[in-house]
């Protein structure tokens, strides 16, 4: 980070967002301000009358609350980082803060930005952020529809009615969602190539190529596999100390959920009908891991074929999934 960015800390919620400039180790201002575009604007016009021209600003990525404000600091030409917030956490703890307010929390992200300069966050490109809203929201209307379904089972009798309309109004609005989906991929060639080379992956439908796609963005945003899968929470994480402590190995599971969820059900496909994948499976099996460590191999190796294919722009090959290239 350059020594003329200002560390800005953002503590952001759905209705405001509180900051904290650090100007120096000891110095440090505080605001808040609402979180819409008039709020955007009365940040630019704060920072100039502290007489900062350039910040690193950093914020949680705890929800959808802070995309508008990062997209807007990003345009303005500042260093924009989006960071996990068990990161935050962690460093919280290692500084033994013990405050918890609004305030405190904008000024600890700051110091976060100023001691660890976490990487910068890059935008999607448009047509991927309308990509993101449609299967998040048709994520969204699965979840109620399994809710209804669930409630349905155990509600009065004369409630049921009014929850089998819910629930065909919640179909059809899933059927119009993934409907849209599908009309916005086949609309931008990139989408469209893109989602082709991860549907030629034996398990891996158009659902889920599409949820990957949302998910990660650019491809070009990772410079190697093992990055992609940190970022999926998809790394191995071990459990040792000494010759006492020998736990399991687990996925680390610090990175982006949806991204997980949506390999879970396609790796267990690969493992049931792609042969190398099956033998891989059943060399940790036989090798005493439980299923489910199975299964998480097998979704970390899938993440990392993917990002093979997608920077290859080449399509699924069997033949290569057991090499080291993969």
């Amino acid at each position: 980070m350059s020594n003329s960015l200002i560390p800005l800390g953002i503590d952001i919620s759905q209705a405001e967002f509180h900051v904290a400039v650090l100007k120096s180790a000891k110095r440090s201002k505080y605001e808040h301000f609402s979180n819409d575009e008039d709020g955007f604007e009365q940040l630019s016009q704060w920072l100039e009358q502290q007489g900062v021209e350039s910040v690193h600003a950093c914020l949680e990525a705890t929800s959808i609350y802070g995309h508008a404000l990062a997209l807007y600091l990003h345009q303005q030409e500042h260093r924009v980082s989006i960071v996990n917030p068990l990161r935050v956490k962690g460093y919280g703890k290692s500084q033994l803060s013990r405050t918890k307010s609004d305030r405190a929390d904008a000024k600890l992200i700051g110091q976060f930005c100023r001691d660890l300069k976490p990487a910068p966050w890059q935008p999607s490109a448009t047509e991927v952020s309308q990509l993101q809203g449609y299967t998040r929201r048709l994520d969204a209307l699965e979840h109620m529809l399994t809710e209804e379904k669930n409630r349905l089972k155990v509600t009065p009798q004369d409630l049921v009615a009014d929850i089998e309309a819910h629930i065909q109004f919640l179909q059809e609005q899933a059927e119009t969602v993934k409907k849209r989906l599908h009309e916005h991929i086949q609309a931008h060639e990139s989408l469209q190539t893109q989602q082709a080379l991860l549907t030629s992956i034996v398990g891996v439908g158009e659902s889920t190529a599409a949820r990957v796609l949302a998910e990660i963005g650019s491809i070009d945003h990772f410079t190697s596999a093992r990055q992609l899968a940190a970022f999926a929470g998809l790394t191995p994480q071990e459990h040792t100390s000494g010759s006492s402590v020998q736990g399991k190995t687990r996925l680390c599971k610090i990175g982006n959920r949806r991204l997980r969820k949506a390999l879970y059900f396609p790796a267990l496909t690969w493992w049931r009908r792609c042969p190398q994948a099956r033998a891989f499976g059943e060399r940790l099996l036989a090798a005493g891991k439980a299923k489910m460590q199975v299964i998480g191999a097998l979704m970390h190796k899938l993440i990392r074929v993917i990002y093979g294919i997608l920077k290859s722009r080449q399509p699924f090959d069997p033949d290569k999934l057991l090499t080291r290239s993969t």
